[in-house]
């Protein structure tokens, strides 16, 4: 055989891999073709080319476990057990860079899918190789291995700390300044990813500078990045009132608002979100956002969207008035109760309701006033009907008795308590039974009203065990009428007159 036809077997044999290795990248990106790749034992087939002396080869081979690895948990574990990640971190070494963007994409698809997946990639020293790609100058490999390391540091605390051990975060936020839009959403993303944990993981994140790069991008026209901008702001503020005080501290809001009226609805609700975690830390924190505009901003929010968006700006509602008398009128002087009393007739879900029953409730609970404003939007029998309708999640009744007999405890306003006293069992009864023993003897008006709307005649028929709480508050409301006008409304009156009648014998 000549030199040239050897040649031309090495050729031919460099073109069957490189066939080979596309063929199979190809084919792993329908998903119906994956569990046959499976089968055939492909993963074996292709791990030997990850180490081949033709770059080419390297990286398509690469590029097919990716998308292998990426389709399927079960898949991902393969990679796994065929050992191949260890040859996927040495790879990640070499100075292509576009091997090394098919290697971290390799190490994304496997560590997406679970911690335990994802510890594999912390133990074959693929963070460390990842951390070393984000030092690179070229932004897709930086891209490709912030998206890695993300999926590490999504899962648990644990696998996040390993991720800022080395060395991630002051490089991540580095990333923050490069001009590639993608980089920039990346490395927002996987910071956020970091710091969602704990407070000693925010922290990390915030010591390495990244509060004032992140505000720096709030308002730039790019959507995705902004998304990512505020959901990293969100996840530090949330873990105290000090990393809250930290994000105001540069000057988010007022600039945020006007984010609130960006065409987008995640932007949207991670601003939101983000002022939901502030405002519940402390009462200056909910008075700064007040202070901007936030609660009208918010409300108008709520008045575009539904679902799941609706979820931050009614918490948000809710820790506002949770602060003080002052924050919780701000929120009613706002229009806030009318529109939660919209979000509660029209969202189906249970647990968008027990958030806005919950809200309800933070705002009722501190004066006669509060209660009188929740008690004006005819809210205290829908949260009965919430309480006592059987398909109502537990969470929703909880919610629900909670919010009514805060309000109720507050509330003065009788003509929106009478209602109740036809449904109400025994448990919230008590309640409503005691606001009336409260305000009758010192309202003739409202002792009159209480006669001439039924109000009396009902408290005599209501069945209540001697000596019981609500059996003393019966008691005290009948002490503020005349005897004779009780007895009037009492159950049975009626026929003790009629008895009366007949056995009167005119003079």
């Amino acid at each position: 055989m000549s030199q040239r036809q050897i040649i031309q077997v090495f050729e031919q044999y460099q073109k069957s891999r490189m066939s080979f290795v596309q063929t199979i990248s190809d084919l792993a990106t329908r998903s119906q073709n994956i569990e046959i790749l499976h089968n055939a034992g492909v993963m074996a087939l292709l791990r030997p080319l990850l180490l081949d002396v033709v770059p080419g080869v390297q990286q398509t081979a690469a590029l097919a476990l990716g998308r292998l690895a990426d389709s399927s948990d079960s898949l991902a574990e393969a990679v796994v057990k065929e050992n191949i990640l260890p040859d996927v971190v040495q790879s990640v070494t070499s100075h292509n860079r576009f091997h090394k963007k098919a290697a971290a994409f390799v190490l994304r698809a496997v560590a997406k899918h679970s911690p335990e997946l994802s510890q594999a990639v912390v133990d074959c020293g693929g963070v460390d190789a990842l951390v070393q790609c984000l030092m690179e100058f070229d932004p897709g490999v930086k891209e490709a291995a912030a998206w890695a390391l993300g999926c590490v540091a999504r899962h648990n605390a644990t696998l996040s700390q390993t991720v800022v051990n080395a060395g991630a975060v002051p490089v991540l936020v580095l990333c923050l300044l490069e001009p590639e839009m993608a980089l920039k959403r990346i490395a927002a993303s996987t910071l956020s990813d970091i710091c969602k944990h704990t407070p000693e993981l925010a922290h990390a994140v915030v010591d390495a500078g990244a509060i004032p790069h992140l505000a720096q991008l709030i308002l730039s026209r790019d959507t995705k990045l902004k998304r990512q901008v505020f959901s990293a702001l969100s996840q530090i503020a949330k873990h105290s009132a000090s990393l809250s005080e930290m994000v105001a501290e540069v000057g988010v809001f007022p600039a945020a608002m006007t984010c609130l009226k960006d065409p987008d609805e995640y932007v949207r609700k991670n601003v939101t979100t983000l002022m939901r975690e502030m405002v519940k830390q402390t009462a200056e924190l909910s008075q700064l956002v007040v202070n901007c505009g936030g609660l009208g901003a918010v409300i108008d929010y709520l008045g575009d969207c539904s679902g799941s968006l609706r979820l931050p700006g009614i918490m948000m509602l809710g820790y506002v008035a949770s602060h003080s008398e002052s924050l919780a009128m701000a929120v009613i002087l706002s229009k806030g109760v009318s529109q939660l009393a919209v979000c509660l007739s029209e969202e189906p879900e249970d647990h968008i309701k027990a958030a806005t029953v919950w809200s309800i409730g933070q705002i009722g609970q501190h004066t006669p006033d509060h209660a009188k404003a929740v008690a004006m939007a005819n809210l205290l029998p829908k949260l009965l009907k919430l309480y006592m309708d059987a398909s109502s999640s537990e969470d929703l009744q909880a919610k629900s008795k909670k919010a009514l007999k805060s309000i109720l405890q507050k509330c003065t306003h009788l003509p929106a308590l009478e209602p109740l006293l036809y449904d109400a069992p025994s448990k919230i009864l008590k309640h409503v039974m005691c606001q009336f023993s409260k305000v009758l003897p010192h309202d003739s008006k409202a002792r009159r009203l209480f006669v001439t709307s039924g109000g009396l005649k009902k408290v005599q028929e209501i069945q209540a065990e001697p000596g019981s709480v609500l059996q003393e508050h019966i008691n005290a409301i009948n002490s503020c009428f005349p005897e004779e006008i009780v007895r009037y409304y009492s159950p049975g009156y009626s026929e003790v007159l009629l008895e009366r009648l007949e056995n009167y014998q005119p003079a």
